[in-house]
């Protein structure tokens, strides 16, 4: 059993507590001020089938540490925001920056177990979930993050103990609450899926640490311990970064899923009208039914420099009311976002129930201008495919409408729009020097638009490549698919 091999650590009475105590809260707030230099963060979940313990523990961390550099935050039942919104979307925006340590009261861990025991879900939801956290705590890891996770535990006859004192002495065991008592009386169907938990997700990048919680001494010093240990070892690796280096121009043309584009697709004015207005009406009038379903989309625009993501986008909203929907401009990432994983400022834009979001530009910078540009090494983007795969298919097992649009077209087409834009005085802001460089690695970002589609166009969220060498004809195509998606 798992739970049985829980640390009980040294047997300490209360001197050689008080004595172990100066030096180690010293050392605990040494490490926060060494950690603010450092370029990872620190993430301590704390799981329990002892409520009172963890909150006991948390609060003594918080005694212990500097409260200006660590970030708590508990997680109970979802809020009416929270659960209009995919489950880890919760977690995601809490994460801290690099240089702080962020602990995690419950979280992911509990939540599940809750939801089980409750009749919130059934088995195969529940194992799917245990498989949603490896695959986030992984995602964590690999990014650079120390997640350390503490699993407080009291064994069963010790809470049969604190559950009969606390019917006796109710004043006494004040903090012993309606939300304990509800867990003690189904003590015999929590403890086996706190088992089923802590071996599904205890992986080698982020094992579970289980800490018997009958001695409080013990318990939070053997926390506080583990924690400045695994910090300590983290700021004393030497770790030696190298530049990236930008993806070399291939040397020969990439085919792909690109080749079969059909550049030539064309609408005259009349079609393109008549269609226009017959796809939004229906964008409008589904739009408006999704809303008050509170059905989601996510739209992704992607796609060359002046390939008309701007104005696919605007005749997109033109049929919708400003109340439903946000247009979300990506530009280069901020000092905030730098400093968290790159994921983190799109799980942060996900919308209310019933409205939609449109992405100029999206999560897909990492395998396209970071892997080209050379922001973003080599491990750090191929590993980003999987990693976009995960969080798309989160979205749609949530039940959003993902939908995602690339717009091709040909370098002959690119230039002739660049040179238009020069001419038109409020198209002028468009075109930089930076555009024209760009067209200088035409091949390799057709390698990369190439490869980003095969690797992350799934069933659930497949790729749309939308001819857009003729505007009319991708405008026309894109509310098409748009609409449909709305049924």
């Amino acid at each position: 059993m798992v739970l049985e091999a829980a640390e009980t650590g040294d047997s300490i009475d209360k001197s050689a507590y008080e004595q172990a105590l100066p030096d180690l809260r010293v050392d605990l707030i040494n490490i926060q001020y060494e950690l603010q230099h450092a370029d990872f963060p620190v993430i301590v979940l704390i799981g329990a089938d002892d409520r009172i313990a963890a909150d006991a523990l948390i609060d003594t961390l918080n005694e212990w540490m500097d409260a200006r550099y660590i970030d708590t935050r508990w997680f109970g039942r979802r809020s009416e925001e929270e659960s209009e919104r995919p489950r880890f979307w919760r977690y995601w925006r809490e994460l801290p920056p690099k240089g702080r340590i962020g602990v995690f009261a419950g979280a992911w861990a509990t939540n599940p177990i809750a939801e089980q025991l409750f009749g919130h879900c059934d088995e195969d939801y529940f194992k799917r979930r245990l498989d949603h956290i490896r695959r986030f705590e992984q995602t964590l890891v690999d990014d650079g993050a120390l997640l350390l996770k503490f699993w407080l535990h009291l064994p069963e006859k010790e809470h049969h103990k604190r559950a009969k004192a606390a019917k006796k002495d109710k004043h006494k065991y004040w903090n012993f609450d309606e939300e304990d008592w509800k867990t003690y009386k189904v003590l015999d169907k929590v403890l086996p899926l706190c088992e089923q938990l802590l071996r599904e997700t205890d992986t080698p990048c982020c094992p579970w640490h289980i800490v018997e919680t009958t001695n409080a001494r013990c318990r939070d010093l053997t926390v506080a311990r583990k924690l400045l240990r695994a910090v300590r070892e983290r700021l004393d690796r030497t770790t030696e970064t190298t530049p990236s280096a930008p993806a070399p121009v291939p040397a020969e043309p990439c085919c792909g899923p690109l080749d079969s584009v059909d550049l030539a697709s064309k609408l005259s004015y009349d079609t393109y009208k008549h269609e226009l207005r017959k796809h939004q009406q229906k964008i409008h009038t589904r739009s408006e039914k999704a809303s008050l379903e509170g059905r989601t989309s996510v739209l992704v625009f992607e796609g060359w420099d002046a390939a008309g993501k701007g104005g696919a986008i605007r005749r997109l909203t033109h049929a919708m009311s400003a109340r439903h929907y946000r247009v979300i401009p990506i530009a280069a990432p901020t000092d905030e976002e730098l400093a968290r994983h790159y994921l983190w400022r799109f799980w942060r834009q996900l919308p209310r129930a019933g409205k939609v979001v449109i992405f100029d530009r999206s999560w897909y910078g990492r395998v396209l201008v970071e892997r080209v540009e050379g922001y973003a090494d080599g491990t750090a983007w191929q590993r980003a495919y999987q990693e976009i795969n995960d969080f798309e298919s989160l979205l749609v097992e949530y039940g959003i409408n993902v939908q995602k649009f690339w717009l091709h077209i040909d370098p002959e087409e690119q230039l002739r729009r660049f040179k238009e834009r020069e001419k038109t005085p409020y198209k002028k802001y468009k075109i930089t020097e930076e555009d024209y460089r760009n067209r200088d690695k035409w091949e390799a970002y057709v390698c990369a638009v190439n490869e980003m589609v095969e690797r992350t166009s799934t069933d659930l969220a497949p790729w749309h490549l939308v001819p857009a060498n003729n505007k009319r004809h991708a405008r026309v195509e894109i509310a098409r698919i748009f609409s449909r998606s709305l049924k």
